[in-house]
C-alpha cells in the first residue's frame, strides 16, 4: 500500500462550491505551517490545499529516488485536478516543474523566492555560489540540527524583522520534530544540483514571481533571469524583505499577490 503525503483541505469562507483550488507548497526544512499567517485572507476566496513534502512536517517518505520529479509525482497524487499553485523556495521549484510538465494541472502559478537553479552557473549568475551550498550539504552530514538552524538564519538574513523571523522559523521547524534525515539530505541535493531552466518556456499558465530585495539565498537579480526565460511573467521585488516575505510581512506580501490571485478566480 502506497504511503500518502500529509495534506489538508480548507474550504473557502465564501461560495465554497464555486471556489477555485489553491495549492500551497513549503520549502526545504519546513512544513505547511509556514503559510498559517496567510491562510485567513487566502480562504476568503480559495479552497486551499496545504501539502507537506515527503519527509517534512507530517508526511512520510514513500520509496523511490528522492529528486525533483519524485517530489512532483507525490505532490500531484494528493493535489486537486486543477488549481492555482503557490510555492516557496524548493516548493516553488516543485510547482514550476509541475507547471511545465503537467500544464493541465496548473491554472496559474505564484513562485515565492523561487528559482529554476539555486546554484550560480556560467550562464546563470542569479544563484548562490556552488561552494556555499556544498558547504551546507557537508555540514548537514555532520550536524543536521545545526545546519538546519544555520539555513533558517540565512533565510531571515536581510529582513527588517530578522530576529523575530528566526524565532518564528524555529518554532515552526520543531513543531513536528526534525524532518527525516533523508528528506533533509536529498532535499539539499536538489537545491545543489537541480536546473530546470530549459523547462520553463514550456509553462503556459500565467505566473507571478515574488522576490525579496535583501534575499541571501535567491538574489533579487533572479527577476531578470525569470523575465529572460518567461517574457510574459509578472515579477515583483519587495523592498526590505529576505527569503521569507510571507512570514516577515504577511500583510504586505498578500497585497503584492492579491491582484494576480483575483485574476485567477475568473
Amino acid at each position: 500500500m502506497a504511503l500518502q503525503l500529509y495534506h489538508d483541505i480548507f474550504p473557502a469562507n465564501r461560495d465554497t462550491d464555486s471556489a477555485v483550488d489553491l495549492v500551497l507548497l513549503h520549502g526545504w526544512g519546513m512544513s505547511s505551517l509556514v503559510w498559517d499567517e496567510n491562510m485567513p485572507e487566502l480562504l476568503e476566496n480559495f479552497r486551499v490545499t496545504v501539502i507537506d513534502l515527503p519527509g517534512f512536517g507530517r508526511s512520510p517518505i514513500p520509496g523511490g529516488e528522492y529528486d525533483l520529479d519524485y517530489l512532483s509525482k507525490h505532490v500531484l497524487n494528493v493535489a486537486p485536478k486543477e488549481a492555482v499553485w503557490m510555492g516557496w523556495s524548493l516548493g516553488a521549484m516543485v510547482a514550476m516543474n509541475i507547471a511545465a510538465q503537467h500544464p493541465d494541472r496548473v491554472k496559474a502559478l505564484v513562485s515565492v523566492t523561487g528559482t529554476p537553479s539555486f546554484i550560480a552557473r556560467d550562464t546563470w549568475p542569479y544563484g548562490m555560489p556552488a561552494e556555499e551550498m556544498q558547504g551546507f550539504s557537508a555540514l548537514l552530514n555532520e550536524d543536521a540540527d545545526g545546519s538546519l538552524i544555520r539555513f533558517l538564519a540565512l533565510q531571515a538574513k536581510g529582513s527588517q524583522s530578522q530576529r523575530e523571523d528566526i524565532r518564528k522559523l524555529k518554532e515552526m521547524v520543531y513543531f513536528h520534530g526534525l524532518p527525516a534525515p533523508q528528506a533533509l539530505r536529498d532535499g539539499m541535493n536538489i537545491l545543489c544540483s537541480a536546473d530546470i531552466r530549459a523547462l520553463l518556456p514550456d509553462m503556459r499558465c500565467p505566473s507571478l514571481h515574488v522576490f525579496g530585495k535583501n534575499d541571501h539565498i535567491v538574489p533579487a537579480g533572479t527577476a531578470e533571469g525569470i523575465k529572460e526565460l518567461l517574457p510574459d511573467a509578472a515579477v515583483c521585488t519587495m523592498d526590505g524583505m529576505s527569503h521569507i516575505p510571507f512570514i516577515s510581512a504577511p500583510e504586505a506580501f498578500l497585497k503584492v499577490i492579491q491582484g494576480f490571485l483575483c485574476g485567477c478566480r475568473s
